[in-house]
């Protein structure tokens, strides 16, 4: 299979690597000095028992068109950084091709191809909050299109080498629910690769199941700095983002979303993780763009499409929208100076 990883970074590389050790015809698409060390050296994968996969050569570029056509498009950027390059994926696409989305979130195309009865009001809506303009709408056929949520946690620890922290699952599903044969060949070249990749026929509920601690958690450690297992020790934090989550979930429940596991499981889940610090604390602390949209203001949206309050939420989400404007402040003056 011929596989274009956009966005080749700790998720998109850790599966290139893979993928392409086992035979796929992988590019990647990378920038700076992590393409330059991927062209001269290839790509190690630092496995979480210390193993090292390197995929020596390996295809990279910067330029999408320069790829050719592929049989399936893997999108690894975060959600803010797709409609800037959607443009360019249709020169990667025949007839066939398959684009997998691994954004965290929600995703641009939530409403197109919902499923059940309850979602059918809100068919084909746009969400503005990761997709304004409509430019991911009007470059990527919604036919094409195959969700996914992603659950390893990785780091480009130097250019050109990633390290996995946990896990190697990345659910995927057909966004109409359907079990097609086309979904089954990537979960195949996913599992032959070495990773868990089961489909789901409702990936909306296992999108909404990863939200429900990305729309809390996130945002409270990127204000607080604190780390997953002090927030949720801390009574008051703790509070604050079962609070965040419950109004999350009375939006979910109204569009048909099933929550597999309880709220107080969910918190759980995330103590157990202990002193991590979440992505968007990780942004914080290197002075890059952060994932608010995608992750709370796109709830948020939902949460107004159906009419269901979210003060909770906005409150957090307006904080957090000023340390967003604050660090971009920063860093142009810094660029200034």
């Amino acid at each position: 299979m011929k596989i274009c990883i956009v966005g080749a970074g700790a998720i998109g590389g850790m599966l290139g690597v893979k993928l392409a050790l086992t035979g796929h015809a992988v590019t990647l698409i990378l920038r700076g000095a992590n393409l330059a060390a991927v062209q001269q050296n290839g790509l190690l994968l630092i496995e979480e028992n210390g193993n090292e996969l390197l995929a020596k050569p390996i295809r990279a570029t910067s330029v999408i068109a320069e790829a050719g056509v592929q049989d399936l498009i893997i999108l690894g950027m975060k959600a803010h950084q797709v409609a800037a390059i959607a443009g360019e994926l249709p020169a990667l696409m025949h007839a066939d091709t398959r684009v997998v989305t691994m954004q965290n979130g929600i995703p641009w195309w939530y409403f197109h191809k919902l499923p059940g009865a309850l979602g059918q009001p809100y068919l084909g809506k746009s969400i503005k909050a990761v997709d304004p303009e409509g430019t991911i709408a009007q470059h990527i056929a919604i036919d094409r299109v195959i969700g996914s949520v992603v659950y390893p946690a990785s780091e480009v620890i130097r250019p050109g080498v990633i390290k996995v922290i946990e896990g190697n699952r990345f659910t995927l599903g057909e966004i109409d629910g359907s079990d097609t044969p086309s979904i089954r060949a990537v979960s195949a070249a996913f599992k032959a690769a070495g990773f868990k990749a089961p489909v789901s026929t409702d990936i909306r509920s296992e999108i909404w199941l990863k939200v429900w601690g990305n729309l809390s958690f996130n945002p409270i450690s990127a204000l607080t700095h604190a780390t997953l297992e002090d927030i949720c020790v801390c009574p008051a934090t703790r509070e604050l983002a079962a609070n965040m989550m419950r109004e999350a979930q009375a939006i979910g429940e109204k569009l048909g979303v099933q929550f597999k596991v309880s709220l107080d499981k969910r918190i759980a889940g995330a103590q157990a993780v202990g002193q991590h610090k979440t992505s968007m604390l990780q942004d914080v602390e290197r002075g890059r763009q952060l994932e608010l949209e995608a992750l709370v203001g796109a709830v948020i949206e939902l949460g107004q499409i159906t009419q269901t309050p979210t003060p909770t939420i906005d409150a957090v989400y307006a904080l957090t929208s000023l340390l967003a404007l604050t660090l971009q402040k920063n860093k142009a003056i810094l660029r200034i100076s």
